[in-house]
């Protein structure tokens, strides 16, 4: 079948490519890693994620005075209570599967991070603020993932080397820099290919014919390595269903071309927009946070040696309003937190200055105060994990210091 979604941007291959079951879903793999190059594993949750209820400050009293409903029970509470990671913060009951990373050092939360400008509080702008790594520059029109890309030579130079799960290349991996989109359709086998590459190969512009062929190489190499044959490693559960999107679904895909060493280096996860919880958060977002928990475990659990060259990070546009709304839910609001997992994480604890929630503590009156800037996170994995000597190119308009580093890498 062909794929709904072929398409340039920016120079860059896009593809619609299947999941699972089809043409991305099992391969045989090799035991032992022979691509030892750094790997970086984004995971962008897009609508705001709520933070305050994901780790939950039960240490903080004012967190239960602006949710007297939506509050999760501190630890020892009764049903739904906080896992207790550290006597003040807890995690949300429903990512129980990461504690297990937690308590082995390989998982870890900075609080009070985001971005100084959330574009008015605008999912678009924010989202667009963090992708390109400029926030209130909007003549920025590259991503920061791309910028590293540039940056940091690659001599394998394999078109895998940058891949985006989703049917659209996400700004963070727009720019000059290849990078691929893959996204989800019934099948996409040789024949699809073959067809395109016909129909590519009568296009005039060689951007877009050499760009073309290096794509159809790579789904013929895929092919070749039998991924209708891969199985996760035993015990192995990412959560994933058959049809749909989901967190888990995407990181076994990602897994999957690890374990193949192709070459990738960055990967990047879109999640749905389901994070903007205004309303019902309590039926809507414990279902969204089993998800993530499942998925990030299973990845860790699969990989298994293979994570000691991998970071995974997940990030947000911005986090929820202190106070619950009138509808069971919570708004726009300002700072949020970062999971880090992998095996260069100093895991086990949380990281970044806990601003608090008391009325004089808030930003505006209203949110989680930021102390932490995302991009000190992002430069300190990039020069820590990747080895990137030019973080200023990546973050411009930004002094990139160490000393505002967290410490978590």
């Amino acid at each position: 079948m062909i794929p709904r979604r072929v398409f340039l941007r920016n120079g860059v291959a896009a593809v619609g490519l299947s999941a699972v079951p089809g043409f991305l879903c099992r391969t045989l793999m090799a035991a032992a890693p022979t691509d030892r190059r750094k790997k970086l594993i984004v995971i962008f949750q897009r609508g705001g994620a709520d933070g305050l209820n994901t780790v939950v400050p039960f240490g903080d009293a004012a967190y239960y005075d602006l949710r007297p409903n939506l509050g999760i029970p501190a630890p020892g509470k009764g049903d739904g209570a906080a896992i207790d990671l550290d006597g003040f913060f807890g995690l949300n009951p429903a990512l129980r599967p990461l504690l297990a990373p937690y308590k082995e050092s390989r998982l870890g939360i900075v609080n009070a991070v985001g971005t100084p400008d959330t574009g008015g509080r605008s999912h678009f702008q924010a989202q667009d603020f963090m992708e390109s790594g400029a926030p209130g520059n909007k003549t920025v029109t590259t991503g920061w993932l791309n910028r590293y890309l540039q940056v940091a030579p690659d001599s394998a130079r394999t078109s895998l080397r940058a891949t985006a799960i989703g049917e659209m290349l996400p700004k963070a991996l727009r720019g000059p820099a290849a990078a691929l989109a893959v996204g989800q359709v019934d099948n996409f086998g040789l024949e699809a290919a073959a067809l395109f590459e016909t129909a590519y190969s009568r296009e005039a512009n060689s951007l877009l014919t050499g760009t073309a062929k290096e794509m159809f190489e790579t789904i013929k190499q895929l092919k070749a390595i039998q991924p209708e044959k891969y199985q996760p490693a035993r015990g192995v559960n990412y959560g994933a269903q058959n049809n749909g999107p989901s967190v888990g679904r995407a990181l076994m895909q990602i897994a999957m071309l690890i374990k193949a060493d192709m070459g990738l280096q960055i990967a990047f996860v879109d999640t749905s927009n389901g994070w903007d919880t205004h309303a019902d958060e309590a039926g809507r977002l414990p279902p969204l946070l089993r998800g993530l928990g499942q998925g990030l475990a299973a990845f860790k659990q699969d990989l298994g040696d293979r994570m000691q060259d991998v970071v995974v990070l997940t990030m947000s546009e911005f986090g929820r309003t202190a106070r619950e709304n009138g509808n069971g839910g919570t708004d726009h609001g300002h700072a949020n937190l970062m999971f880090l997992m992998g095996g260069p994480v100093k895991g086990g604890k949380t990281y970044g200055k806990w601003p608090g929630l008391g009325k004089d503590q808030l930003n505006e009156d209203r949110d989680l105060a930021l102390t932490t800037d995302f991009r000190d996170v992002l430069a300190e994995v990039l020069v820590r994990h990747l080895g990137c000597e030019k973080p200023e190119v990546v973050f411009p308009g930004y002094k990139i210091d160490p000393g505002r580093f967290t410490g978590i890498i």
